[in-house]
């Protein structure tokens, strides 16, 4: 009877520890869907225009999917941002070069940045060529902020929790 209790609480200490693990990978699955709902970024074409819908995520902005010079990343869109703003070490991963510094007014206050070009930058099926942007070193994780030197490019129509991107 001791050899059987001597192996029971083993395997059950692994196995709730495999249940918590599965817990913990489906509620940061739901997470992630709540920050990021547009994890699959689909274009339809209407006419001669390129057409990418987005979802609000929880918090009200427009996060998606999507890819510099063929890398996978994540934009968050920012109409308030003069340029495509880069995190310093996602920039050095994608293989950006830092050119001239400059200085740049964000919400934290006045940051120095680098100015750079982006060869490809992609969202849906929509590519544009040669998109100024800046490498701002002191800007904390892997998300870029999409601002005006690639939106100004689009025609941008909110309805709703719905923002259409038409090229």
């Amino acid at each position: 009877m001791s050899s059987r209790s001597g192996f029971g609480k083993p395997f059950m200490f692994i196995a709730w520890g495999l249940a918590l693990a599965l817990l913990v990978w489906f509620f940061e699955d739901k997470l992630q869907q709540q920050f990021n709902p547009n994890q699959q970024v689909s274009t339809q074409q209407l006419g001669n225009q390129l057409v990418v819908q987005l979802e609000q995520n929880r918090m009200g902005h427009y996060v998606a999917k999507g890819r510099v010079n063929g890398q996978p990343v994540t934009f968050l869109l920012d109409t308030g941002a003069t340029l495509v703003a880069i995190p310093e070490p996602l920039a050095q991963r994608l293989g950006l070069k830092k050119g001239r510094q400059g200085m740049s007014q964000t919400a934290n206050g006045r940051v120095i940045t680098y100015r750079t070009v982006i060869d490809q930058l992609q969202l849906g099926d929509i590519v544009l060529d040669d998109v100024q942007a800046s490498i701002t070193p002191g800007m904390d994780g892997d998300i870029i902020l999409l601002g005006m030197s690639a939106l100004k490019q689009f025609e941008l129509t909110q309805k709703g929790d719905t923002l259409t991107i038409r090229y």
